[in-house]
């Protein structure tokens, strides 16, 4: 390019090239010759914006993978991964937001022109199941749409691509990587797993005090809520037994593996140490997409259900019932979700020895004179 050109200037519609954006809204009751639908212009720009706004998740989830997804990870990229999956948590929030706006077409309006959509459908959306697969929902987590294969309506090079990311590229298998491989899981002599199952049990014990001693519990609620409070040998033996998390993950229970599981507990109990932060901001970042991906599921689901009722999609899904399944059923950072259950009250952490806190910690020497 000629340098003189570089920096040539440019119009905003060139720049934003809107002749062509706002020549891709061209409503099919108007096309065929029928009264055109007012409401389907809507319909159009929210499914189109969506389609944008994936574009720009995918953009920032590919450059989150590519910061994770090597031997070392740069300490100074945590920081900007943290900004650009808030980014992505803004963004999820926004399209949670757009459905207001659906619902301010009526059943109704709607039905002016739905015939006009089949057999097409939103499951066709190559980049929503690009986003899916990014972030790691596994294939054999996935529901069936219709009896199909979640990437049965994509081309050949398109069902590679997602295969490719399910398999080798997304962010889960990233993170659990880098979690398995941070270096403060060497502790020296520091056994955290002795010191925690002793802080386990002595919480456990103070909680079982504190039921047994209730004067508001009868004594069938007390053997209820001592039942339901568990032990070191239910839901807390996951971590204290690396085989018994082995077998959970086989069953298919927990995804996240035995090491990865131990280093982001370890950074959920000591979030505060100086160095954990970021690495706990960055895990929290998960959980918040995990929760508004599902949110967005939830309420994409009730406003079909408001839309349709019990009508079959135009896909030919199951409309509401698929749509609320899934919301249920595709959580991806589950098992980051499920790190609360392990944890205990500050007052029962086990104390970090001097060596280790300041290896978590910034220290600064002072040169004498």
């Amino acid at each position: 390019m000629d340098p003189k050109q570089k920096y040539a200037t440019i119009h905003y519609q060139k720049y934003l090239e809107l002749d062509q954006l706002l020549q891709a809204q061209r409503p099919r009751s108007a096309e065929v010759g029928e009264t055109p639908a007012h409401e389907e212009m809507l319909f159009i720009i929210v499914h189109q914006s969506y389609e944008l706004w994936f574009k720009q998740i995918i953009h920032e989830l590919e450059s989150v993978i590519d910061m994770f997804n090597k031997d070392v990870v740069d300490e100074k990229n945590i920081g900007t991964a943290i900004a650009r999956l808030n980014r992505v948590i803004i963004i999820f929030k926004l399209l949670v937001d757009h459905i207001p706006i659906m619902e301010s077409m009526t059943p109704l309006d709607f039905l002016d022109f739905r015939n006009y959509l089949f057999p097409a459908s939103g499951f066709q959306s190559y980049q929503f199941r690009k986003v899916e697969n990014l972030l790691g929902l596994p294939e054999n987590e996935r529901m069936t749409y219709a009896g199909h294969h979640y990437a049965a309506f994509f081309s050949d090079e398109q069902k590679a691509e997602l295969d490719e990311i399910s398999n080798h590229l997304n962010l889960f298998k990233a993170v659990e990587s880098w979690l398995e491989r941070i270096p403060f899981l060497n502790l020296g002599d520091f056994h955290f797993l002795d010191s925690y199952k002793v802080a386990v049990e002595r919480m456990l014990n103070k909680e079982a005090e504190a039921i047994r001693n209730s004067d508001y519990l009868t004594d069938k609620d007390k053997e209820m809520r001592l039942r339901m409070m568990g032990s070191t040998d239910t839901y807390f033996q996951s971590i204290l037994d690396s085989d018994v998390h082995a077998k959970l993950v086989a069953e298919g229970k927990q995804k996240l593996s035995y090491e990865a599981t131990l280093a982001a507990l370890m950074i959920n109990l000591y979030n505060e140490e100086p160095l954990l932060q970021p690495p706990y901001r960055f895990l929290l970042c998960l959980v918040d997409i995990d929760e508004l991906l599902t949110t967005w599921r939830y309420r994409h689901a009730q406003m079909v259900l408001r839309m349709l009722g019990r009508k079959v999609g135009t896909g030919g899904s199951t409309g509401h019932e698929y749509l609320n399944e899934t919301a249920q059923r595709h959580h991806i950072f589950k098992d980051f979700h499920n790190i609360s259950t392990l944890l205990i009250p500050r007052s029962e952490l086990p104390q970090l020895p001097d060596a280790i806190r300041e290896e978590l910690g910034y220290v600064f020497s002072v040169k004498k004179d």
